[in-house]
């Protein structure tokens, strides 16, 4: 009999979302398709993961629990308002509590937001990530799109379309993930 502790289940499971993110020739472009998934069940599939935030000048996407993405959003925009137009600050600041904070702690999602100047991933593990080459995925279709997106981002193609042909392309491989995409742009300084 095999008295060894089993390894407690993971909570960082990442299903039922793809976002993308693609920074490219003055413009950032963030992009989630709209599946919600309850086991093999698609529930819902033109929900709208991605949003602004702020007053309009931050781009948000979230992959995770439903719930859990919203409470980080409120949290996100209240750091926002404490730290107007610093979006690294305002991040870390989130990405602080959301680490240290017992009921936050809880919370499973993960976020890509992104400014005129900075796109940046945040986790629960306290990470605030700024992505390689201006491109980064999330979700279980996220590396799908990731790796569509750099396949693309040497031709001769804008941000968004370099976004909707990645999703497309994650969709066809992700069960996860579907083609009714929504996406946000904002005019970009990088």
């Amino acid at each position: 009999m095999n008295d060894q502790p089993k390894d407690p289940p993971s909570t960082m499971s990442w299903h039922a979302t793809t976002i993308l993110t693609v920074r490219k020739d003055g413009r950032v472009v963030v992009a989630g398709d709209g599946q919600v998934s309850l086991g093999q069940t698609i529930i819902k599939a033109n929900a709208r993961k991605v949003r602004r935030l702020g007053k309009g000048d931050v781009i948000g996407g979230f992959a995770g629990a439903t719930a859990d993405a919203f409470t980080l959003f409120e949290r996100l925009e209240a750091k926002l308002e404490q730290y107007p137009g610093q979006l690294m600050r305002a991040c870390v600041e989130l990405a602080k509590d959301w680490r240290t904070d017992r009921y936050l702690r809880r919370l499973e999602a993960m976020m890509i937001v992104a400014d005129k100047e900075t796109t940046l991933v945040l986790t629960g593990t306290g990470d605030v990530l700024e992505p390689e080459k201006h491109v980064m995925g999330i979700g279980s279709g996220g590396n799908y799109a990731l790796c569509a997106a750099r396949a693309l981002l040497d031709q001769p193609l804008d941000a968004e379309t370099i976004c909707r042909r990645s999703m497309a392309i994650a969709s066809e491989v992700c069960v996860y993930t579907n083609d009714n995409v929504v996406v946000e742009s904002l005019e970009s300084s990088v």
